[in-house]
C-alpha cells in the first residue's frame, strides 16, 4: 500500500512543501524540495526520524540551579524517553562551562551549553 507523508521542510528558509511517497518501507518518490539537502532530510524523516535533545539537569554548589545540555549529534526518535530517563538521574557539580562534557549516553556525548 502506497502512503504520502506531507511535510514542510526546515532545512533552509525556503520552507517546501515536500511529499514522500512510501511503498513497503521504501521510498519511491520525493517532490517538491528545491534543494537536494531536502530531499535527504525529507526521506530521513519517513524513514529513520532523528532529533537533537535539549533539556536542564541539576548542577550542584552552582551560581545556577541548573544547566542546559544537549546531544552532541541527533539521536532516533524513538530513543528520546530512554535518554530522557538517563538524564532524569544525573546531577553534576560546579563549576560548568559552555562546551563541556557532561555525560555520555549510548556513545552520544551530552553537552553543557551555558555555564553554571
Amino acid at each position: 500500500m502506497k502512503e504520502i507523508y506531507r511535510f514542510t521542510c526546515i532545512v533552509c528558509p525556503l520552507g517546501c512543501s515536500i511529499e514522500v511517497e512510501v511503498e513497503d518501507g521504501k521510498v519511491l518518490e520525493v517532490r517538491g524540495h528545491t534543494c537536494p539537502r531536502g530531499e535527504e532530510w525529507a526521506v530521513q524523516e519517513v524513514i529513520s526520524p532523528k532529533r537533537v535533545v535539549m533539556t536542564v539537569i541539576p548542577v550542584e554548589n552552582g551560581a545556577l540551579p541548573t544547566v542546559s545540555v544537549k546531544t552532541a549529534e541527533p539521536i532516533p526518535k524513538e530513543k528520546i524517553p530512554e535518554l530522557m530517563r538517563f538524564l532524569a538521574e544525573i546531577k553534576i557539580k560546579a563549576p560548568v562551562n559552555i562546551g563541556d562534557v557532561v555525560a555520555e549516553w549510548d556513545g552520544v556525548k551530552i553537552v553543557a551549553t551555558r555555564g553554571a
